[in-house]
């Protein structure tokens, strides 16, 4: 059979390049892209193989498969306004894939943006961390209302939320980058989304600082001591959670605690309506206040919790970290979608214009 090739010049910005010059672009984006196709092959299981050649890339040509075709011009093509036609059954499984792609594009961006902004502000981290707390423990096991949905941002007056102001408007400066950048590639991103990836951002910044101080205060040797031993590989499930809808009102009052002055009686009592045991809890203390060791402190006089914070002290003086680390992200991933009853996993996909035919 005669081999079928295609080749089209590709030119489009990258939604990476609109946030910040800080902010590494993404790397599925070129600037010109020469893509050849070869004959489709007639067995469906058949890995197709495709080069290409990036222009604007000190590397000349890569092999990719099919997947990582209809991620590149997933990402190069749309905000060029093209778009690949393709036959039969494999049209959905390409913007299957391209909509997969398109979310994380979205996601890494927000989260390199995020990285940046809250390396260069650390001192946002425990407030971020409560934001996130207070807006997802709204939530109502019984009447299934409330949760992370954002709804915080209208319950500042509350008193379990003083001095959250400055966190909120931190990341409402962020936001408002974030859904300029991508007015026409996802956006723009919901709080709900925001103030979770924002809390992971800095539960991933605590993990970085205590690898840096095992280092001696070396940031290069603390970063790769963290790339070498910490748990990133955990956060799977939490990235896939992309797509929180928003409230347009506040939720219910008395559902919060000020967690600074409530005994320990009275947060095992509120975490146990949600199902979430003292181990659960006493690996949250960076989030129940400013001073961690102060939060820690109060926690072990309870009887209940004081094993569980002493297994994570002593799991945090280890390299990795592993037991603090995996647990943390657990349980955090389970508080960040308390309320949100359908997951829109087609969030910040799109449809690009236009079309390109083979």
């Amino acid at each position: 059979m005669a081999a079928v090739s295609m080749t089209r010049a590709l030119s489009a910005p990258s939604l990476a390049s609109s946030f910040s010059s800080n902010v590494a672009s993404s790397p599925f984006v070129c600037g010109n892209a020469a893509v050849s196709v070869p004959p489709r092959a007639t067995n469906p299981a058949t890995t197709t193989k495709v080069g290409v050649r990036c222009h604007a890339c000190d590397k000349d040509e890569v092999a990719v498969g099919r997947r990582e075709v209809f991620v590149g011009l997933s990402a190069s093509v749309a905000a060029g306004g093209v778009w690949t036609s393709v036959a039969g059954g494999d049209e959905a499984q390409a913007a299957d894939i391209i909509q997969r792609q398109q979310r994380g594009i979205f996601l890494t961006n927000v989260k390199d943006k995020l990285r940046v902004e809250i390396a260069a502000n650390p001192e946002y981290i425990p407030d971020l961390l409560k934001l996130a707390l207070n807006d997802a423990l709204t939530y109502d096991k019984d009447s299934k209302s409330g949760g992370a949905n954002g709804s915080v941002r209208y319950e500042l007056n509350r008193p379990e939320n003083k001095g959250l102001e400055r966190a909120l408007s931190f990341l409402e400066n962020i936001k408002k980058t974030i859904d300029e950048a991508a007015v026409t590639l996802g956006g723009p991103i919901s709080y709900a989304d925001l103030i979770s990836i924002a809390a992971q951002s800095a539960v991933k910044r605590t993990f970085i600082q205590a690898a840096v101080r095992k280092c001696g205060g070396d940031q290069k040797k603390g970063e790769q001591l963290y790339t070498a031993y910490g748990s990133t590989g955990q956060w799977g499930q939490f990235d896939k959670l992309l797509g929180r809808a928003d409230a347009s009102e506040a939720d219910p009052e008395g559902r919060v605690l000020a967690w600074e002055t409530a005994s320990t009686t009275e947060i095992k009592d509120r975490f146990a309506e949600l199902g979430i045991k003292p181990r659960q809890i006493a690996v949250l203390s960076a989030f129940l206040g400013p001073d961690q060791s102060a939060t820690e402190a109060k926690l072990a006089t309870d009887p209940e919790f004081a094993p569980w914070v002493k297994k994570y002290q002593e799991s945090r003086e280890t390299v990795s970290q592993t037991d603090y680390e995996v647990d943390l992200i657990t349980t955090f991933t389970r508080l960040s979608v308390l309320g949100q009853k359908n997951i829109n996993y087609e969030a910040y996909s799109y449809k690009p214009k236009g079309t390109i035919k083979f």
